[in-house]
């Protein structure tokens, strides 16, 4: 990627942290109602959450793992995430993270996936290329009351930018900004040098992240679980 389209990104991402948690969710809420229409009538359940709480939800910002955590997790092959790849399945065959399950949106309800998204043993965390169709995908599973769920923050493109393509910080920087450059760079070469390819995984070891902060619990929205 060159550096015109870095700083584009880089821009886009500014101009997403500007946007209000109201316009978020109705980004995310908007194609979501198509989603919902297709879905079997017998497979949908009442919702426990209003839009309100949803809000709340999406301003505390507490669905996000960043990038930097989800590597650190692979590495350390942590048996108690699950990630889900809500793409559609030929781009989930192209590329996706290790370990990951497909369950394209459009399946997201259906009753073959329950116990996988309805459960309190595993910490489930969505994502797509971007946050929008991840973040569809908490919507629907925290209005439902499903617990541990998650969303990668900047999905995959973010990914792509910060562990397959890092880079290297100015002389300058601190010394954590070089620690975690270090970090990601080994991620990378587990991951296969840079590039994105299928079915991709990660060696044992690749590097020591440098104090990851740990993923505070959700908090509980009122009227829901």
């Amino acid at each position: 990627m060159n550096r015109f389209k870095d700083s584009k990104h880089l821009q886009n991402i500014k101009h997403l942290q500007n946007i209000k948690p109201r316009v978020l969710l109705a980004m995310a809420l908007i194609p979501l109602a198509l989603v919902i229409a297709a879905v079997p009538e017998n497979t949908t359940k009442p919702y426990k959450l209003t839009i309100e709480e949803v809000v709340g939800e999406i301003t505390d910002g507490a669905q996000y793992f960043t990038a930097d955590q989800i590597a650190d997790l692979i590495i350390q092959k942590d048996p108690s995430i699950q990630l889900i790849d809500v793409r559609p399945k030929d781009e989930f065959e192209t590329y996706h993270l290790p370990g990951a399950l497909n369950i394209p949106i459009s399946d997201l309800l259906s009753d073959e996936w329950l116990e996988t998204l309805d459960q309190d043993v595993r910490t489930n965390v969505f994502y797509s290329n971007g946050t929008v169709q991840s973040n569809q995908a908490w919507i629907i599973c925290t209005q439902r009351g499903f617990k541990n769920n998650y969303v990668l923050q900047g999905g995959l493109n973010y990914w792509a930018e910060t562990i397959l393509n890092p880079q290297r910080p100015d002389q300058t920087a601190p010394n954590d900004e070089f620690a975690k450059y270090d970090f990601r760079k080994a991620m990378n070469g587990a991951l296969g040098g840079g590039t994105l390819e299928a079915q991709s995984t990660p060696a044992s070891s690749a590097g020591t992240m440098p104090e990851v902060a740990k993923k505070p619990k959700k908090k509980k929205a009122a009227g829901g679980c």
